[in-house]
């Protein structure tokens, strides 16, 4: 299973060093190109390398975590997605002041989806801050919660499986409808709640 992350900002990097901590290779990219990543990719070496966003983007699981107002021009003219399975990690929040996004009484994951024709999303890995990302999930004697959410059953069985690779307790939120909602950043009742369970 090969993984691409597309966004190199602070959810892409947490992302990508959660990956590395648990000896998972991934392909990460941004929108400026691949040499300007060699910082990261130097601390995360051998398991994250840099590519292009087209690269990235033919991986079986694509996390895709860019600012709202670049999904626009960062996803268009990719590689046909056929059912793979992309992540959206995205928050719909406009730069640089912090203001949501006008959705026109949409979800941001209904309007990812539109972005990314024929793949399987789930939402996931956008409600913690980045830090509770890259960090222990087992920091405070139990399994720190990562919510996720998705219409297609078997794509969230394999987003699950990874969660729980990282050493998160991944909690199944249902259709994008239910989760997606949950977890919208702002609006959402369940963005930056750092929740731990407890066997």
């Amino acid at each position: 299973m090969s993984i691409g992350i597309i966004g190199a900002g602070q959810i892409g990097s947490a992302f990508a060093r959660a990956l590395a901590k648990h000896g998972i290779g991934a392909m990460i990219a941004n929108s400026r190109g691949p040499e300007t990543l060699g910082d990261l990719v130097k601390e995360l070496s051998p398991h994250i390398k840099a590519g292009t966003i087209a690269g990235a983007a033919s991986a079986d699981i694509v996390l895709v975590a860019v600012p709202w107002s670049q999904l626009q021009k960062a996803l268009p003219g990719l590689p046909e997605w056929n059912g793979r399975i992309v992540i959206d990690a995205n928050n719909p929040i406009e730069a640089p002041l912090f203001q949501p996004a006008e959705l026109n009484g949409r979800l941001s994951t209904e309007i990812f989806t539109d972005l990314v024709p024929g793949a399987r999303v789930v939402k996931a890995f956008n409600h913690l801050q980045p830090h509770l990302i890259s960090g222990d999930p087992r920091a405070e004697s139990g399994n720190r919660v990562l919510f996720y959410s998705g219409d297609d059953a078997g794509a969230k069985a394999e987003v699950g499986a990874l969660i729980g690779r990282l050493g998160f307790a991944g909690i199944d939120l249902g259709p994008v409808s239910v989760g997606g909602r949950l977890v919208q950043f702002p609006g959402g009742p369940l963005p930056a709640l750092n929740l731990v369970k407890f066997d």
